[in-house]
């Protein structure tokens, strides 16, 4: 059945959730095995430590962890934990050339991220088959900016998460990140810098803040050191103020930046201890250096 136009929303969701200029949350995906075996339980823990923002990491057949987005809604409320931003990979797929339009699939996205009350639907990924073909790149960074003009029509931003691979490959003299930024609207896309993954790609934080300053409204706060034996990587994330990445200065830098500003803490290697263990130093750090959750 198709949707109604792009979005059959309340006139309340399309106005835009109201959050506060900067906020620390957390990334599900940071404890994953545990929202994946108890996700009630593991948010409860998360609110219990002082969690009030959440980023979600699981959304598929138009449920969030297993709950529909009106359920999951009146969880976090009940929880007093509000989600601002949510990752679901955008695929060229969610494109039908012939209609030019989105698929129902993809606007059904954006509509359960409005139910959330996200401020940024953010896609985490990107296809090799899009990122390895200039053309293909060119036009899968014009749809970014036709998601932008679709999520603002609910009063959110669309955005993108990098990994390390936008470092590392590049077209021509160009790397796949200096494109996507150029090839992108600010005010139709959000970017949301990771201040670890790009180690892997070669590049360092605080080298992509002073290039891009003003250009980054989230970010994924992580730590990282030298990566464990069998890791598959040279670096790993770690509890943050223990590893390479001068987390606290980069957040000095987006602070005074200005804008929106939201501090999603990231981390997915534990060294020894739990993934909650681990949130829960993460957020007492985050508090130390002056950060309110």
């Amino acid at each position: 059945m198709a949707v109604a136009g792009t979005l059959a929303l309340p006139e309340l969701l399309k106005a835009g959730p109201s959050y506060p200029k900067k906020l620390v949350g957390l990334q599900l995906y940071s404890v994953r095995d545990e929202m994946g075996k108890d996700p009630l339980g593991t948010l409860k823990q998360l609110s219990a430590m002082g969690y009030r923002y959440a980023e979600h990491a699981w959304y598929r057949d138009r449920k969030f962890y297993g709950w529909t987005a009106k359920e999951f809604k009146k969880i976090l409320d009940d929880l007093g934990i509000k989600m601002p931003s949510g990752h679901t990979v955008f695929r060229s797929s969610h494109w039908d050339d012939a209609k030019k339009d989105f698929t129902d699939e993809w606007k059904y996205t954006v509509e359960d991220a409005a139910v959330l009350g996200q401020q940024y639907v953010i896609s985490p990924s990107m296809e090799d088959k899009v990122r390895k073909e200039p053309d293909a790149l060119k036009k899968f960074m014009e749809l970014f900016n036709k998601n932008g003009e679709l999520c603002q029509k609910s009063g959110m931003k669309f955005g993108y998460h990098n990994h390390d691979f936008e470092f590392s490959e590049k077209h021509g003299d160009r790397t796949l990140f200096d494109i996507i930024l150029s090839s992108t609207d600010p005010k139709l896309v959000m970017q949301q810098l990771d201040t670890g993954n790009l180690y892997n790609g070669g590049a360092k934080a605080l080298d992509i803040v002073n290039k891009y300053p003003g250009r980054f409204e989230s970010w994924h706060v992580k730590d990282e050191i030298s990566a464990s034996a069998g890791h598959g990587e040279k670096y790993e994330s770690t509890i943050l103020g223990k590893g390479i990445v001068p987390v606290k200065d980069i957040l000095t830098i987006a602070s005074k930046a200005g804008g929106p500003n939201q501090f999603i803490i990231e981390q997915e290697s534990y060294q020894g201890l739990t993934p909650l263990e681990c949130m829960k130093q993460n957020i007492g750090i985050m508090k130390d250096w002056g950060y309110k959750a």
